[in-house]
């Protein structure tokens, strides 16, 4: 069974092994984290997959009085964190920008702990900033830079395709991506629509990329004359989804879309083949069963 939880309303959705618990949609379970349980809410009740997931964490239970208390001091104590924090950093004038803060009160090495995470242009001189943060806060500080990557899985947000970023939903490692595989998938080399929220290029153009190196490996390039029973011209573009060929038939002008087994060099060469007579025979195996016939007659 699988249950979702989120720590923010309509933030992002986190999955969990119910256990032995049931809690309903709504309800405020405990989420195990590496700093202790945290407080979250039940968005999926525990349900039932058609798939096995393992590796799952468990749900610690439902949380009491207290935990409730104790996630609500925690919420306050983030937000004049970063009340604080960007305070502190316009009177110090240091281009940093606060992307998250967390706040952890219950690990056995330190009584409170504040993370702040940050996005800055350049490295960032921050000694006396963390003294200051110390001082006012009277915890210890923190202080992590974040990637422009890194800085938009934090914050997430929503890509060109309408749904919820990648890197803030499954992707756990960043793969590189290149200008190339934008080409390879002839799509425009304009910043502004091959880039993410994080403003590099987005993560999604290595999904399919495969596919059009496949695909291209095995069709005529554009502008080459080819034969087939829809039409005889030249390649004029590609549909790689729907394996389709489009050529423009030399008599008509007309552009035809073509299979792509229609136009490929194996599909043509096993034809030309086979209409020159020219197909294997296929080997007969050597048996008891099988018998060669001859013209000649039996002896008696």
């Amino acid at each position: 069974m699988v249950m979702a939880v989120a720590f923010t309303r309509y933030g992002k959705l986190y999955y969990l092994d119910p256990g032995e618990h049931s809690p309903r949609v709504g309800d405020k379970v405990l989420v195990p984290t590496d700093d202790g349980p945290e407080v979250a809410e039940c968005v999926w009740a525990p349900q039932w997959v058609s798939e096995d997931v393992d590796g799952l964490p468990v749900c610690a239970g439902t949380a009491t009085e207290e935990d409730l208390e104790r996630d609500e001091r925690n919420r306050r104590r983030r937000g004049e964190a970063r009340v604080v924090a960007r305070r502190l950093i316009r009177d110090h004038g240091l281009p940093m920008k606060i992307v998250g803060v967390d706040f952890v009160d219950t690990r056995e090495d330190v009584d409170q702990l504040i993370t702040i995470y940050f996005s800055a242009p350049q490295r960032v001189d921050f000694r006396e900033l963390v003294r200051d943060l110390a001082r006012t806060l009277r915890a210890r500080i923190d202080l992590r830079q974040l990637g422009p990557r890194d800085e938009a899985r934090v914050q997430g947000g929503v890509g060109p395709c309408g749904r919820e970023t990648c890197c803030s939903t499954f992707l756990k490692d960043f793969e590189p991506v290149s200008i190339r595989m934008a080409k390879d998938q002839d799509l425009p080399l304009n910043p502004l629509k091959i880039s993410g929220a994080c403003g590099r290029l987005m993560c999604c153009l290595k999904y399919e990329h495969p596919l059009y190196q496949d695909f291209k490996a095995n069709v005529p390039s554009l502008g080459c004359g080819v034969e087939t029973d829809e039409a005889e011209g030249t390649v004029v573009g590609y549909n790689v989804p729907s394996e389709t060929v489009y050529v423009r038939d030399r008599e008509t002008g007309r552009r035809v879309a073509c299979p792509k087994a229609s136009v490929c060099g194996s599909r043509q060469a096993y034809e030309g083949a086979v209409a020159d007579g020219m197909r294997p025979t296929p080997d007969v195996p050597n048996g008891d069963d099988h018998q060669t016939t001859t013209d000649s007659q039996e002896q008696p």
